[in-house]
């Protein structure tokens, strides 16, 4: 094993250009995975919850506005699909069907016609980051355009409320009294009735009361709470179901980070073990008298070459990327063992494949020909395709090491959901099958 190690070295010091193109292939498709993942689609399925009794309103001065009316604005930008409760709603972000879930809570009316508070929305979503990001861009757009055109209104109506303080007559609105004073014309009365009053504690009392209302209708303004309600009148609140808000950089450096673990380990394995059946190595070393080499030990070198290079590359795209997008260095123990189970996964992958192929241009095409879809088909994020496809992309996904490796890395990388234990176990059972695939293809030797 020894003396076919270093064999593999220098075939590798002498193919300079295709040691080149091993890593800067990775790295230029990793770049272009990481601008396609960073679009959004452009109405993702969001799971609809009004808790509202039909035919609310919310009172806004003398108008009345339905709350229906508010989320069809809101959920314009989105495939709503309705849902009779949080329950239900919960359920079908568990198993993909949506993206997320938006619950419109029974007090919201209330609320917005108070004028003084608030109304909360709860947005609901499961998943990793770019599920996330996409679901906060989507709701986070639609949100503004909807508080926009609220707020409009609710300046109109407090413009009208302003003016009636000031000059007086009736709000419009259910227990008020008719035919109010104006705050501007209280002063001007208040003097004519001090100028009727002797002098004392009563004409001292009311003059103290005209400088202030004087001075009040001067400098009247909207208190904290009423600008806030004008500026956002409903606000969100996020529910995660699982791990953590990730942010999407570091997911992307992630996602880049992977695919080059990927490529460069299952194209330097499968070609490796092509090569020696193609020239017809592996033959005279099984065969020898005596053997020199067991099918168990050759398929081990050229995993574990192939492991340490993709795992040397990888490292250092970590490296040089956390130059530019701020990663946790304290984590570093956690993403060498992640990064290190993953090329070990890879690299069975791609012996599998070399024992599968009887010459490198096949095995070279293979192992391209199935990595880019691996890549692309973990990326898919739940509610963008039906039920039962995305259960097939999973089902497809889970027998291949690359979402495993994505997930052990962004758990290493960000601390995101699913536990790294998990996928560390994952990664080492495919590690296994795909050995023991790569030997029962390798049961004879040409």
């Amino acid at each position: 094993m020894r003396w076919l190690l270093r064999k593999d070295l220098l075939i590798l010091r002498r193919s300079r250009l295709l040691v080149a193109l091993l890593v800067i292939y990775p790295v230029a498709i990793a770049l272009l995975i990481g601008l396609a993942i960073s679009r959004s689609p452009s109405k993702p399925r969001v799971a609809i919850v009004d808790e509202t009794p039909p035919g609310q309103t919310v009172q806004i001065g003398s108008e009345r506005v339905e709350v229906s009316q508010y989320a069809q604005r809101l959920f314009s930008q989105v495939q709503a699909v309705r849902a009779q409760t949080r329950a239900q709603a919960v359920d079908k972000v568990k198993s993909g069907e949506v993206l997320a879930a938006v619950v419109i809570p029974p007090d919201v009316a209330a609320r917005l016609s108070s004028g003084l508070r608030q109304a909360q929305l709860e947005i609901i979503y499961n998943g990793d980051a770019l599920q996330q990001s996409l679901v906060q861009s989507q709701l986070g757009s639609a949100l503004a355009q909807a508080n926009l055109a609220f707020s409009e209104r609710i300046q109109g109506a407090a413009v009208g409320v302003i003016n009636l303080l000031l000059k007086g007559g009736n709000l419009g609105v259910l227990g008020a009294p008719s035919n109010l004073i104006g705050l501007a014309q209280i002063p001007s009365q208040l003097r004519g009735i001090i100028a009727r009053q002797p002098p004392g504690r009563d004409r001292a009392a009311l003059e103290r009361i005209a400088s202030f209302a004087e001075f009040a209708a001067q400098n009247l303004t909207v208190s904290k709470n009423v600008l806030s309600t004008v500026g956002q009148p409903i606000q969100v609140h996020s529910t995660l179901l699982h791990g953590r808000r990730t942010p999407l950089n570091t997911f992307a450096v992630v996602v880049a980070v992977s695919v080059s673990l990927m490529f460069v380990c299952v194209l330097l394995a499968a070609g490796g073990v092509a090569l020696e059946r193609e020239e017809h190595v592996l033959a005279r070393l099984l065969r020898g008298p005596p053997a020199l080499l067991s099918r168990e030990g050759l398929l081990a070198e050229k995993g574990v070459l192939a492991a340490a290079c993709a795992f040397a590359v990888a490292f250092a795209m970590l490296a040089g990327v956390s130059a530019f997008v701020p990663l946790d260095w304290s984590r570093v123990g956690l993403w060498l063992v992640a990064l290190a189970l993953g090329a070990l996964a890879f690299g069975a992958l791609g012996v599998a494949i070399g024992a599968a192929a009887r010459e490198v241009r096949a095995a070279s095409l293979l192992a391209f020909l199935l990595s880019l879809p691996l890549a692309f088909l973990a990326l898919v994020p739940s509610g963008s395709v039906s039920v039962g496809l995305y259960d097939t992309i999973g089902a497809i996904s889970f027998v291949f090491p690359f979402k495993a490796t994505l997930q052990a890395l962004d758990a290493a990388v960000n601390g995101a959901a699913p536990s790294l234990g998990g996928s560390l176990a994952h990664l080492a059972a495919l590690t296994i099958a795909f050995g023991v695939v790569a030997r029962l293809g390798l049961r004879r030797a040409d």
